[in-house]
C-alpha cells in the first residue's frame, strides 16, 4: 500500500511517518502531485500557523490538489483546521473541504493552548473501530474547529467542539494520533483499513 504524506511548511511530518513505521507502513513524504494522486492514502498533518501554511500551499497548488483527491485523506492538527472554510487565525480562507469555521478558545479559566490529553465523546464512523467512548487523545491547539454535521467525535475545553470531522473521503482529527499512543495506532491502522 502506498501512503504519501503532505510535504509542505508546517508539518508534523517525522513523527506521522514513525508512527506508520510502527504499524509497518513506509511513507513517502512528497509535495509531488503525481505521488499524491496516486497513493491509496493521504495524510494531511500540521503544526503551526493558519496562514502561512495556506500561502504555502497555494503557492505550489498543492490547495486545489488537495481538495481534488479522491482516496481518503486523514488531516491531523492543522492539517484539519486548513480542511474547513475559514480560520480565526490571521483571517485565513482556508480549503473548505469542511463548511465548518475555526475560532480561537475564549475561555479565561482554560490555559490557552490547550496542551496535553483529553477525551473524546460520541465517536461515530469506522475511523474510530475499536476505540471506546470517552478514550484519550493527545491535543496541542489554541484553535477549535465548531461542532457541526461533519463532526464524528467531539471534546469538551471550555466549550464543545468538533474533535474529528468526516465528508467523502476526506476525515480530520484535532488531536495527534502520532502522539496518543495504543489509540492512537488504532485510530491510524484503522485509517489505512478503509
Amino acid at each position: 500500500m502506498k501512503v504519501a504524506i503532505v510535504k509542505y511548511n508546517a508539518g508534523n511530518v517525522c513523527s506521522v511517518s514513525y508512527a506508520l513505521q510502527r504499524i509497518g507502513i513506509n511513507p513517502i513524504v512528497t509535495d509531488n502531485s503525481e505521488e499524491l494522486i496516486s497513493a491509496d492514502k493521504v495524510i494531511f498533518p500540521g503544526v503551526g500557523e493558519a496562514s502561512s501554511a495556506m500561502h504555502y500551499l497555494q503557492s505550489r497548488n498543492l490547495d486545489q490538489l488537495l481538495i481534488s483527491l479522491r482516496q481518503p485523506v486523514l488531516g491531523i492538527c492543522l492539517g484539519m483546521q486548513l480542511m474547513c472554510s475559514f480560520s480565526e487565525e490571521n483571517s485565513t480562507n482556508c480549503l473548505g473541504i469542511f463548511s465548518e469555521k475555526v475560532r480561537l478558545f475564549e475561555t479565561p479559566t482554560l490555559k490557552v493552548p490547550q496542551i496535553g490529553w483529553n477525551s473524546v465523546a460520541r465517536i461515530k464512523s469506522l475511523l474510530f473501530d475499536g476505540i471506546a467512548e470517552n478514550d484519550y487523545f493527545y491535543f496541542v491547539h489554541s484553535y477549535f474547529v465548531e461542532t457541526s454535521q461533519h463532526a464524528i467525535a467531539t471534546t469538551h475545553y471550555g466549550v464543545d467542539y468538533s474533535s474529528a470531522l468526516q465528508k467523502d473521503n476526506f476525515y480530520a482529527v484535532q488531536f495527534h494520533p502520532e502522539k496518543s499512543g495504543k489509540v492512537g495506532q488504532r485510530l491510524l491502522e484503522n485509517f489505512i483499513r478503509l
